[in-house]
């Protein structure tokens, strides 16, 4: 089974940068898509990025504009996303995501493991 655990959220002024972690676990992540979500109060969840951890493929939402990168450490089994430019909209509780299949879907329904969140606020 598939664990996931996010780290590196909190607070931070508008215009700075966070970098979240999401360490997996329970299967080999070289068959994975990872995917990091959003979701703000009162908002349905969000996707923001996806990556493929055999070729590294990625996608954004178009809403991030550029700001936001995902990556992978393949020695750690770990996926980040690194933040930067932040804007008080960004504030939600973010969430890593991941599929077997490898699909880099925008949907939520494509991921079947999930964690726990990680919030982060931005203030302004």
């Amino acid at each position: 089974q598939v664990q996931l655990v996010e780290s590196g959220g909190g607070l931070v002024q508008a215009g700075g940068s966070l970098r979240l972690s999401c360490a997996g676990s329970g299967v080999t992540s070289s068959g994975l898509a990872m995917a990091w979500f959003r979701q703000a109060p009162g908002k349905e969840r969000e996707f923001v990025a996806a990556i493929n951890w055999r070729y590294g493929s990625t996608v954004y939402a178009d809403s991030i504009e550029g700001r936001f990168t995902i990556a992978r450490d393949n020695a750690k089994n770990t996926v980040y996303l690194q933040m930067n430019s932040l804007k008080p909209e960004d504030t939600a509780v973010y969430y890593c995501a991941a599929n077997r299949a490898g699909a880099l879907g925008t949907t939520a329904r494509v991921y079947g493991y999930w964690g726990q969140g990680t919030q982060v606020t931005v203030s302004s």
